[in-house]
């Protein structure tokens, strides 16, 4: 299959699984705010979601674009490092218009899966799945949200590993959603600087989001000390 085989084809795969998962990132983002000024707002938008089939079908169907996306871009790698040979190992002066996220695309998605595993185990599991397999035991419901958040940023190693990731990720979008666009048509020199400049901006805009929910619910926890800590 074209889309398999060759190195356009992969790129374009990734392109498109990438900016399908950027508008995930933008749907969390948004979904996420609402905690910021109403707990009953946001446990609502939880329990509409929940382990309903439709929001089961969405994490099977974002798992499979995240599994997709890592796989070939694995595949893009070694390929890449396989066309330069032993060149790779040259000393090199550092192109002075790539940029940083650029030659660190691989890194930072490494860094990405890592983070998505943390924040896996800290939510899905004590939401989604505690509902999916009727986990019993856990300091809140599984529809509580707001409690959830509450709870995890009031750590302050969660709080800095969340930093670490949401940096992460800005760095990888501001190139991956140029560059994807770029992969499937929009270039040339006078829609270039605008999907660079839309780049920018939307990958600050949606992880300054995250930052203000993370930001938010560990100033609350310091000017509430009774709040528990997160077990580690």
């Amino acid at each position: 299959m074209w889309l398999c085989n060759s190195s356009v084809g992969r790129k374009v795969v990734m392109s498109v699984t990438g900016l399908a998962l950027v508008l995930f990132l933008t749907f969390h983002a948004c979904m996420n705010v609402v905690a910021i000024f109403s707990e009953e707002g946001y446990n609502m938008i939880c329990e509409f979601l929940g382990s309903n089939w439709y929001a089961v079908a969405g994490t099977a169907a974002l798992g499979a674009l995240v599994v997709i996306h890592f796989v070939f871009a694995l595949i893009l790698t070694f390929q890449n490092r396989k066309a330069r040979g032993q060149n790779r190992y040259a000393v090199t002066d550092k192109p002075e218009k790539v940029e940083w996220a650029s030659q660190n695309m691989f890194v930072l998605g490494v860094i990405i899966c890592l983070g998505l595993c943390l924040h896996l185990y800290n939510f899905w599991w004590n939401m989604m799945a505690a509902e999916l397999f009727h986990i019993q035991g856990l300091a809140h419901s599984p529809a509580d949200g707001y409690a959830w958040i509450a709870e995890v940023f009031s750590c302050p190693v969660y709080f800095v590993l969340y930093l670490v990731w949401f940096c992460a990720i800005w760095f990888h979008l501001t190139h991956g959603i140029w560059s994807g666009l770029q992969t499937l048509g929009l270039s040339g020199k006078t829609w270039f600087p605008r999907i660079k400049c839309i780049s920018q901006i939307w990958s600050t805009l949606v992880i300054l989001m995250f930052v203000a929910v993370a930001v938010f619910f560990f100033v609350k926890s310091l000017c509430c000390p009774e709040a528990a800590c997160y077990s580690l």
